[in-house]
Formats: C-alpha cells, sequence, structure tokens
C-alpha cells in the first residue's frame, strides 16, 4: 500500500511558483530596466527613453 503524505508542502510550493513576482507588479511595484533600444519620437522631436518590467513585461515611454 502506498504511503500516504500531505499535500500542504506541495500546495505551498505551486502557489509560490504561480504567484511568484506577479503579486508585486499586479501592486504597481515594478522591476523597471532600460529597454537598450534608443528611439526617436517624430512627432515631439526628442528621444524617448523605454522602460521594460523584468517580472511582467509591461512597457512604458518616458520622453526625456
Amino acid at each position: 500500500m502506498a504511503d500516504v503524505r500531505s499535500l500542504d508542502a506541495f500546495r505551498k510550493r505551486k502557489r509560490k511558483e504561480t504567484a511568484s513576482g506577479k503579486t508585486l507588479c499586479r501592486n504597481g511595484r515594478h522591476k523597471w530596466v532600460v529597454d537598450r533600444k534608443a528611439e526617436f519620437d517624430v512627432k515631439r522631436g526628442r528621444l524617448v527613453t523605454r522602460y521594460r518590467c523584468e517580472r511582467c513585461g509591461e512597457v512604458k515611454v518616458r520622453a526625456e
């Protein structure tokens, strides 16, 4: 007969893997990294810095 094991350790590990990084980004705590592609905004005529979140991949653009 098979040994009976507790599923608590498995469930905790699975929840931790599922939520890794997503909970921070969902609450607005992104980990912004400069995307090294230098872009030029044609309408405003200035350089644009593009930021990408390492965890979720969201992109934001800031003109400087």
